[in-house]
């Protein structure tokens, strides 16, 4: 009896001592690893998503990448999948080695919804499994990206600067506090730059002609965190085949210039052949691949942005 009682008092003290560990390491530490590159003026990288196996998450926690994004615009919308999926990507050997919380590859989730109810729901319901953001697809005007970071936000306490534009969020994030591994989550779970202490993002994806027209009103809404172009989609709305005709590229450098002039994060996505190309001309947060970890052009895209970054 007395053993285990010593045994008791000893797992009691390393329990402490490991939380007193981990609330000295996280001490100045971003959760989110995609707003700490930012913030030092760094690239981030990172793939599409749509396999929601168990095998591929724990893929991509150790992949080398930034972020993925978990793309339920164009696979199943099943919020169940998604918490599996996040889970399986938790690396607690990482945590342990690092001595804080910040994923390694920090998980964002794209939806489906475009619009008012199905978008406000669907993002309530992707963050309150854990996600760090959501890209919000085909935005096309100031009143949708202001939808969108209204969605992401929680409603903020009376009399603080950044109260607009007013959150939407309901609150119940028990499973994003547990993914986490927070107490402080609400006072986390906010826009960044808008909260400059937020750790969320607000991915605002340009792939219309509407939406590069009406770029300066959609950029001006408080709380807009990266700008990713869809290159595919815009070249359909503007009626070419190829995202290589030249006045689709047009197109892309003006929201390209826009971001830099504003110093918004813009994104785009990218492979081994135009990576470097991006990455040179300012842009700051590439897709490399897609699905399924990292294929052997994925990784050489991944290291050949990587390079052209520390140029």
């Amino acid at each position: 009896m007395r053993i285990i009682v010593k045994l008791g008092k000893v797992l009691l003290v390393s329990i402490i001592a490991l939380q007193a560990f981990m609330s000295s390491a996280q001490d100045g530490v971003r959760l989110n690893k995609a707003i700490e590159l930012f913030e030092n003026d760094q690239a981030a990288f990172g793939l599409l998503s749509f396999d929601y196996s168990l095998n591929n998450a724990r893929s991509l926690a150790r992949s080398g990448l930034d972020f993925i994004i978990i793309d339920m615009e164009h696979a199943p919308f099943n919020i169940e999948r998604l918490r599996e999926f996040m889970l399986g990507m938790t690396d607690k050997r990482s945590i342990m080695e690092k001595g804080n919380l910040q994923p390694d590859v920090v998980p964002f989730v794209r939806i489906p919804a475009i619009g008012q109810e199905d978008l406000l729901s669907q993002t309530k319901q992707a963050l309150d499994v854990g996600a760090y953001g959501v890209m919000f697809p085909s935005i096309n005007n100031a009143d949708e990206a202001e939808m969108a970071v209204r969605a992401t936000r929680y409603p903020q306490y009376n009399g603080v600067a950044d109260y607009e534009p007013k959150g939407l969020r309901g609150r119940n994030p028990s499973n994003a506090v547990w993914y986490w591994g927070v107490r402080d989550y609400h006072a986390r779970a906010d826009v960044w730059p808008l909260d400059p202490q937020g750790e969320l993002l607000a991915i605002i994806q340009i792939e219309t002609a509407e939406g590069v027209e009406n770029l300066d009103e959609i950029m001006a809404v408080p709380g807009v965190g990266v700008i990713f172009i869809g290159p595919s989609d815009l070249s359909t709305d503007m009626g070419y085949t190829s995202a290589a005709a030249p006045q689709v590229e047009a197109a892309i450098q003006t929201v390209l210039a826009k971001c830099i002039e504003t110093n918004i994060p813009c994104a785009i996505t990218t492979s081994s052949r135009s990576v470097e190309q991006r990455i040179a001309e300012g842009f700051r947060f590439v897709t490399v691949g897609l699905d399924g970890g990292l294929s052997a052009g994925t990784s050489n895209a991944l290291e050949l942005g990587r390079d052209a970054a520390n140029r």
